[in-house]
């Protein structure tokens, strides 16, 4: 069997696994312990992220014609990719908390939602909470006038309708 049959699957399985990607993002593993390598992978398979360290020119072919085309530059080096189908920022922001802890990672550039961005952009993307964070905010927002409405309601209801009497009596009086 050829060479070229051997690697065929290879880049057919980096293809499917950036086709739908909601992000992409591109590191140097180069430096890590196996110990920080296994952390990683446990971190980031826990948050549903593929992470698969390929040969570059097998990455450089499946980029090609692709939203990915722009990291083909980049491949140089021990390269791995992670890949995210479902929140766009968990690559970067768990690439970006562990490269603090192990500074030997280093992100290079990334894919989300088919914009490219450099190292710097990733690590923009990730000080972005996750979905189910900011979705947390929001209902928090929505909740919080809810909750102090409530408050004063039973507040009212506490005191027996005092304000309300108040208010009553006052139009009493000035039409006598």
């Amino acid at each position: 069997m050829a060479k070229v049959e051997l690697k065929q699957p290879v880049v057919q399985e980096i293809s499917e696994q950036i086709k739908d990607a909601q992000s992409i993002v591109l590191v140097d593993y180069r430096g890590l312990t196996v110990d920080e390598d296994t952390q990683l992978r446990k971190q980031l398979r826990e948050a549903g992220v593929a992470y698969k360290v390929y040969k570059n020119t097998l990455m450089n072919f499946a980029f090609k014609g692709t939203e990915c085309e722009d990291m083909c530059s980049l491949l140089e080096g021990p390269n791995a990719i992670a890949v995210s189908k479902d929140d766009a920022t968990a690559p970067a922001r768990i690439l970006a908390k562990f490269s603090k802890t192990a500074p030997a990672l280093e992100l290079k550039a990334g894919v989300v939602e088919g914009t490219f961005y450099d190292a710097d952009g990733i690590k923009v993307i990730a000080s972005i909470p996750s979905r189910e964070e900011l979705l947390s905010k929001f209902l928090g927002s929505i909740q919080s006038p809810i909750t102090n409405f409530a408050r004063v309601l039973n507040q009212i209801a506490e005191q027996g309708g005092e304000p309300a009497a108040a208010e009553e009596a006052a139009p009493a009086a000035e039409s006598n």
